[in-house]
């Protein structure tokens, strides 16, 4: 099973991860309540929305209608909280880079945050698929953008599908630590299970490669054939 996923990689002509809890640390909705003072309300929520029957958007809104986020407090999460890289991650994103291969980012938190991440990994800002937070002329918040694909459950699946389309890409790899992660392939063409911040036991038990360090994806790479 590991070897079929194995084989797309080492032919692969794209690669996107998930970011919490991938190619960062941490959970960015979790972190940002936490900077607001509204961690322990988010965190029981975050804990229901995983047994329950909540949707995906269903839960991002109630999250984020307790943390109501103005942009002066996102501005300042983002300029003293800045998240934290996994080990192994810059390595990982180098070689894929050097290789030529492209590398995206595919996310249901939120660009503002995501976005010093990308440029910490050289990675381009047009490669970063997540959500927009709204926020009225008074900074006050308003919302999320729900345009964005990502807002929705299934919407990693629809950026996949979108990249497939249009760069035709025959060989595209998931790398992530969820459910949504996992529920993305197909359209994606291999999916990594990646447990090296948290281990989720569904995505554990159903993907067909499950690693918990970056370096054991580099080694496949690297290995001559």
């Amino acid at each position: 099973m590991a070897n079929e996923v194995q084989n797309v990689l080492k032919n692969a002509d794209a690669i996107c991860f998930d970011v919490d809890s991938t190619v960062i640390q941490e959970e960015g909705i979790d972190e940002l309540a936490k900077f607001c003072n509204k961690g322990t309300e988010v965190a029981d929520l975050t804990a229901k929305a995983m047994t329950g029957n909540m949707t995906f958007q269903e839960a991002l809104k109630l999250r984020l209608d307790i943390i109501q986020p103005t942009l002066l407090q996102v501005k300042e999460f983002i300029k003293t909280q800045p998240p934290t890289l996994t080990p192994g991650i810059k390595k990982l994103v180098n070689l894929l880079h050097f290789r030529h291969i492209p590398v995206f980012l595919i996310s249901g938190g939120f660009k503002c945050i995501i976005a010093p991440v990308a440029h910490q990994l050289n990675i381009p800002q047009e490669h970063i698929f997540a959500n927009r937070l709204k926020f009225y002329f008074t900074g006050e918040f308003a919302g999320i953008d729900e345009n964005q694909p990502t807002s929705k459950s299934g919407g990693k699946g629809v950026v996949i599908e979108y990249l497939k389309h249009t760069y035709d890409f025959k060989n595209l790899v998931l790398i992530g630590d969820g459910a949504t992660d996992l529920e993305a392939c197909p359209p994606a063409d291999a999916f990594i299970g990646y447990g090296g911040n948290v281990i989720r036991p569904k995505v554990q038990a159903k993907a067909k490669w499950f690693v918990t360090d970056f370096n054991e994806i580099v080694d496949v790479l690297t290995q001559s054939t």
